[in-house]
């Protein structure tokens, strides 16, 4: 079998498309914009992406691993379950379409296999990842693999409840850690006063105190948020991705500091939280890597999924 792979990232804005060799290296890199709205539009700009890649390598005999939004089905052949978004994406098998064996994952498991297999968390066997955006999405490792639970909906960590008497959110639970620190809620919770955490953030540096208490309750009920995972999954590591991790220690240095007031820390034992390395082409990394190891059977047992919002 061949071992010429292609990773595809499938966002709501853009298309990125990479291979990547067996140590990690980046070979070829292609971007294009999306166009969502038109599924024939952003299907052949995948289609075309791969075609360009293939002529290149001088390969059509590739693995096409593709990231994308959403739920896959049992066999990972395509996305089952993305109301919404992409309309078009739901049950489109891809393999059928490209021409070439291709297994389709949820973005968040994607960009963590970046990072478990290349990036912050290389040689680490349970790892948590959180990517801090719009919304917040989640992914799980436990002992070396991805894993999805019953149904394909482990990692919604997003949905997790921080406040019993918050709003509800889409999945009919109150008080969630997205609406606590996502992008998604950043008007409700300061009043109409800021439209992204970046308008806070830069409120707060300049001394505005009501910005600076509304970011710091939501970096504390985050920690709430990563101290119950340490307490329930016990990672070595818990990776933070997303735009909102641009704010640097701004984010990092009270986190700390609130995660030493809740973490259970026994034996003097901490779970290191980083932030993620790959950034822009985690999604389509991820997906060659998960194109690879799935394609020549490196897993076992149930297929590898899971959701990020």
């Amino acid at each position: 079998m061949s071992t010429k792979v292609i990773g595809i990232d499938l966002g709501g804005t853009r298309i990125k498309a990479v291979t990547v060799d067996e140590p990690g290296n980046t070979l070829l890199h292609h971007n294009q914009p999306t166009k969502d709205g038109d599924d024939r539009v952003w299907k052949a700009a995948v289609l075309r992406a791969v075609r360009e890649i293939q002529n290149k390598i001088r390969c059509t005999d590739t693995l096409i691993g593709i990231s994308a939004p959403g739920l896959p089905n049992a066999g990972n052949s395509a996305i089952a379950h993305m109301p919404g978004r992409l309309q078009g994406l739901e049950n489109f098998v891809w393999t059928d379409f490209l021409k070439s064996r291709t297994f389709v994952l949820n973005d968040a498991i994607s960009a963590l296999l970046a990072e478990a297999r290349y990036g912050a968390a290389r040689n680490k066997k349970n790892v948590v990842m959180l990517t801090l955006g719009t919304g917040v999405g989640g992914a799980i490792m436990i002992e070396g693999k991805p894993y999805q639970g019953a149904f394909n909906k482990a990692g919604h960590i997003g949905h997790m409840v921080i406040d019993s008497d918050g709003d509800t959110g889409i999945t009919g639970m109150p008080g969630s850690l997205e609406d606590a620190i996502g992008n998604c809620s950043i008007e409700k919770r300061t009043s109409g006063k800021f439209s992204s955490t970046q308008q806070l953030l830069e409120a707060s540096r300049n001394g505005d105190s009501f910005a600076s208490g509304i970011w710091l309750t939501s970096v504390k009920k985050l920690a709430i948020g990563l101290a119950t995972l340490t307490n329930i999954l016990s990672p070595e590591m818990i990776i933070l991705g997303g735009g909102i991790t641009e704010a640097g220690i701004e984010l990092f240095e009270p986190l700390e500091k609130f995660m030493s007031n809740y973490e259970w820390r026994t034996g003097g034992n901490k779970t290191e939280i980083v932030k993620a390395s790959y950034g822009d082409l985690a999604g389509a990394v991820g997906a060659a890597c998960f194109a690879r190891e799935y394609g020549f059977s490196q897993y076992s047992g149930p297929s590898v999924n899971a959701k990020g919002t």
